[in-house]
C-alpha cells in the first residue's frame, strides 16, 4: 500500500521498488502536481503548470512555473522540481507528472525541459496529465529522441 507523508520541502511515496509505479502512486503524483499548479506565479501567460517528481528513493519534490518580466528569466515547473531534488542530493529519477489548466490535450513538457529531464536518463517515466486525472505515460527518452549530449 502507498503511503504520502507531508513534508515542508519534500513528501515521501512508498511504492515498492518496481519500476513499475503502482496506479495509486501515478495518481498521487499527478494530484499533487494538480495541488502545486495552484501555487505557479504567470502573470503574465496566464499559463499554470505544476510537476511532482518521484525519486529512486521515493521522495517527492514539487514545482510549478514562475514567471518574470524578462520573459527568459522565467522557470518552468518541471526544471523548479528537478532543481529542487537535486539540491538535496538526488539525482536519479523513477518519475515526473505535470499538469496544467489545459483540459483538451495532455501537457507537454517545452523542449528545454525535455533537454533538462534527459541530464538525468532516458529511461524514467513521464506522465502528461488533463485536470481531469487522465494522463498519457511517456518516458524521457520518447520525449527527447536524439537529444544533445557532450
Amino acid at each position: 500500500m502507498d503511503q504520502v507523508k507531508f513534508n515542508v520541502e519534500a513528501m515521501h511515496i512508498k511504492d515498492h521498488g518496481s519500476r513499475q509505479l503502482s496506479q495509486e502512486t501515478v495518481q498521487k503524483l499527478i494530484s499533487q502536481s494538480q495541488e502545486v499548479k495552484e501555487q505557479a506565479y504567470c502573470p503574465y501567460s496566464k499559463f499554470r503548470v505544476g510537476a511532482a517528481l518521484l525519486t529512486r528513493e521515493n521522495r517527492v519534490f514539487t514545482g510549478c512555473n514562475v514567471e518574470n518580466a524578462c520573459y527568459n528569466l522565467g522557470l518552468c515547473a518541471e526544471r523548479n522540481a528537478i532543481s529542487k531534488a537535486v539540491s538535496e542530493g538526488y539525482r536519479h529519477f523513477k518519475a515526473i507528472a505535470i499538469a496544467s489548466d489545459v483540459d483538451d490535450q495532455f501537457i507537454s513538457p517545452c523542449g528545454g525541459c525535455r533537454q533538462f529531464m534527459r541530464e538525468f536518463g532516458p529511461n524514467w517515466d513521464v506522465y502528461l496529465s488533463k485536470p481531469d486525472g487522465s494522463y498519457r505515460k511517456m518516458t524521457v527518452d520518447e520525449l527527447l529522441p536524439g537529444p544533445f549530449s557532450l
